[in-house]
């Protein structure tokens, strides 16, 4: 197993809040997307192996794309797709969720690995703080980056968070929370983010519980429609059969986004003055 983690990019998802893929979508005059700066901001830290999880139809723009603005880094693709899962019904169209898409990786993950969003922006010390544990880590250890609530919504409308209970810098439990809004949870409440690193061990966990989630949804002829295998969930359940240690590591960074259509300048203006003016290289 390599000690050089890879960093697990998911950028399949469908963007319905949004209206479109928000994962390429530009933010800046060059037309670099929100991953091309988290891109940059791993490399910074450390991170020399990317894997972006992608829908197979996007491909082509995904390649273009990165020739111009990742040019000389190491950027391989997995596809998240339906094909092969056995017993899901022809009219399933949604994705199967954030563990499903790390799954779609799987092959590209020698060692320990990082998972984010693309279409979220973290800050630059996020990266830093989940290289250095996974560069360290040894043991079946696993770290989530804790960011403040009050610092991850959105001006626009409601958010979907991990609501997270820590105890000792370790977490405790999480729980999937939809419709999050200003004032709804006291400052200070630490909410992931989706952005995890995780010992290479986790890979087995994720196909063990991703097998139970598909046989529960199969049962149910509107859930195999619609729900999703959420790496939250996995999480919590490997910790409550002791499986797992998860240490949440603080981040005083402002988390940015495009969950709304109305989210956009705001967040061309934020990342722009947070670079300094300087777009990424």
């Amino acid at each position: 197993m390599t000690n050089q983690p890879t960093l697990v990019i998911m950028a399949a998802g469908l963007g319905s809040r949004f209206g479109g893929l928000k994962q390429m979508t530009a933010i800046d005059d060059d037309g670099r997307f929100i991953l091309d700066y988290s891109i940059a901001d791993a490399y910074q830290a450390g991170f020399r192996e990317f894997v972006c999880v992608i829908n197979p139809a996007t491909e082509a723009d995904f390649v273009k794309h990165f020739a111009r603005t990742q040019a000389g880094h190491d950027i391989r693709f997995a596809y998240q797709t339906l094909d092969g899962v056995a017993g899901l019904p022809s009219n399933r169209v949604k994705p199967l969720g954030t563990a499903h898409a790390v799954l779609s990786a799987r092959e590209y993950i020698p060692g320990n690995f990082a998972v984010i969003n693309a279409d979220d922006y973290y800050g630059k010390t996020a990266y830093s703080l989940v290289y250095n544990f996974l560069q360290a880590n040894t043991a079946a250890r696993h770290c989530m980056v804790g960011y403040h609530v009050e610092n991850t919504l959105s001006e626009y409308g409601s958010v979907k968070r991990g609501i997270c209970h820590v105890l000792n810098g370790k977490l405790l439990e999480i729980t999937e929370t939809t419709d999050i809004l200003p004032g709804m949870f006291p400052d200070g409440t630490i909410v992931s983010m989706n952005m995890w690193g995780f010992h290479h061990s986790m890979l087995a966990e994720l196909e063990k519980h991703f097998e139970l989630f598909l046989a529960d949804i199969l049962q149910d002829p509107q859930a195999v429609l619609t729900k999703e295998c959420y790496l939250t969930w996995v999480v919590d359940e490997v910790q409550k059969l002791g499986g797992a240690e998860v240490y949440v590591l603080p981040t005083p960074d402002k988390w940015h986004g495009i969950t709304h259509a109305a989210d956009l300048e705001g967040v061309r203006v934020a990342i722009a003055k947070l670079q300094g003016g300087n777009t990424c290289t």
